[in-house]
């Protein structure tokens, strides 16, 4: 049987795989694929389902669909199918245009703790596209609509599983800090914060030193955790750290876009 485009999508959202999606938009002259036709493609470059050209087109097609997936961007690739030095090598006497757009899994916000702090964080995570665990005896569900999932289960955090691209937010107030803290280093994320005092975290960062964790593996934790926003308020807080996630995500700078700062 031949697999459906739309359910091999949903198969690989929910098993948190990268893929690409080619639709050819455009035809001049002859061409085997017709626009609107569309290939499904994995994070290797294979085709899953689809159609939109053979032989080479398909690995031009490929090859653009690798670089999306590095960048996280969508492009447009012309194919000349007449040139057989510069364009796919099949004098079909014609050119298509192929729209190649790559779907990441969203990023996973882990927030290890409750109170309003994390309330905050878990509506902001969700609004700037992150999939929000949280993960805290003490969370109640009412407290955190916007969450993807639910964990009060786990006393010793040990379900924390962050994989790479993830982000790590403890604010367990003290209780958990040493627990959560050394399941996270053990992990792949990409981001790491503990929300405790300069002293607390001091404490914390030692006792995980003398058991063992490198000097660069503990200077990757933010602790104090977030931007320097001067904030007072718990949502003013969760703004900094959100905010420090994004820069982090996309590779800001966090100074202002103006001023002579910004000009250097």
């Amino acid at each position: 049987m031949i697999p459906d485009i739309l359910d091999l999508q949903l198969s690989l959202r929910e098993q948190r795989q990268p893929y690409v999606l080619a639709t050819v938009t455009e035809i001049l002259g002859s061409s085997s694929a017709k626009p609107a036709a569309k290939a499904l493609l994995d994070q290797n470059g294979k085709v899953l389902a689809g159609w939109v050209g053979g032989g080479c087109a398909q690995s031009m097609v490929a090859r653009a669909g690798l670089d999306c997936l590095e960048t996280g961007e969508p492009c447009v690739i012309d194919i000349d199918l007449n040139d057989e030095v510069f364009g796919a090598g099949m004098p079909c006497g014609g050119a298509m245009r192929v729209y190649v757009e790559p779907v990441l899994p969203k990023p996973r916000l882990w927030l290890m703790g409750h109170g309003r702090i994390v309330e905050s964080l878990c509506e902001f995570g969700y609004r700037l596209g992150f999939d929000v665990i949280v993960d805290d005896p003490q969370a109640a569900g009412s407290r955190f609509p916007a969450a993807a999932k639910l964990i009060t289960d786990d006393v010793r955090y040990q379900q924390l599983q962050p994989g790479p691209g993830d982000f790590v937010v403890i604010a367990t107030h003290h209780k958990g800090d040493y627990d959560a803290l050394s399941q996270a280093l053990h992990s792949e994320a990409c981001y790491v914060a503990l929300i405790s005092s300069r002293k607390r975290a001091k404490l914390v960062l030692d006792r995980l030193a003398a058991e063992g964790f490198s000097e660069a593996k503990l200077g990757t934790v933010r602790a104090p955790a977030g931007l320097d926003l001067a904030a007072k308020l718990p949502e003013e807080i969760a703004l900094s750290i959100i905010s420090e996630m994004v820069a982090v995500r996309r590779g800001g700078s966090g100074l202002p876009l103006s001023g002579p700062s910004a000009a250097a």
